[in-house]
């Protein structure tokens, strides 16, 4: 029992603690990575933003790995990176796809623009500080989005690779920021564990098109851009699915109960 106590209360290595500090350093470029899109927004180079965009998308779906890997939460529990995640994901899921539509002229101009952008900026304020937002809060748990998820990000990709007029991404950000209000289960794509090696294999080839279509840009495959959205089609299907799935077995067991 002693030799397991002090092994317990034994002191961490400043090597444990400066690799999980480097993780935290990860999650925080993609606050950088976000001035850079701004940037390449403000000098019309919306490729450039939408690349930029894409290695925040990677970052953000790997340090929560990496953050668990090597024990993050528990060799520094004195910073919050939830919270780090949080303010970064606003920033790189919201207020820089937002003001890159903007300054790209996929908005409409004047006020009735402004009040389109701040729609969805609105809304996935009120997202981001749902304590619930998030399902599950441990590894027996299926962890889900619950609300749209505020990928704004994903949405200004296809707004700009297939070059939507103003009228469509309006209609689009509206119906999305209606979503985020509306309590449907969206996938987690690295975490729910239903269809999870799917959702991964799906996900990571549409990571690959994303990549090809900005090669090709600005006359992308219309195959590949085609082929592109069906992830997406995938995507809310299964998550519409799954929350019918579980709507219906709540009912069925509340039934069986009464």
């Amino acid at each position: 029992m002693e030799d397991i106590n002090a092994e317990s209360t034994a002191p961490v290595s400043g090597w444990l603690r400066l690799r999980a500090s480097a993780v935290h350093l990860y999650t925080a470029s993609g606050a950088v990575l976000t001035l850079l899109i701004l940037v390449a927004a403000y000098n019309g180079q919306a490729v450039a933003a939408l690349g930029l965009i894409l290695a925040t998308l990677v970052i953000d779906s790997t340090d929560g790995l990496l953050a668990r890997r090597f024990r993050v939460k528990e060799l520094l529990p004195s910073f919050d990176g939830g919270l780090l995640d949080n303010i970064v994901d606003y920033m790189t899921y919201v207020l820089a796809p937002i003001l890159l539509l903007w300054s790209a002229g996929y908005l409409p101009g004047g006020t009735f623009g402004v009040i389109l952008a701040a729609i969805p900026i609105l809304a996935s304020s009120y997202q981001f500080c749902r304590v619930d937002a998030k399902t599950g809060d441990d590894a027996r748990s299926d962890h889900f989005f619950l609300g749209f998820p505020s990928y704004w990000n994903i949405a200004a990709f296809y707004f700009i690779v297939f070059d939507l007029g103003a009228a469509a991404v309006g209609t689009i950000l509206l119906v999305c920021s209606l979503l985020v209000f509306v309590p449907i289960r969206y996938v987690y794509p690295s975490r729910t564990r239903a269809f999870r090696k799917l959702t991964l294999t799906l996900t990571s080839l549409w990571l690959l098109s994303y990549v090809a279509i900005l090669i090709q840009m600005p006359d992308p495959d219309p195959i590949l851009r085609t082929l592109s959205l069906l992830y997406l089609v995938y995507y809310f299907g299964v998550s519409f699915y799954i929350s019918w799935k579980m709507l219906k077995d709540r009912r069925t067991a509340q039934e069986a109960a009464g």
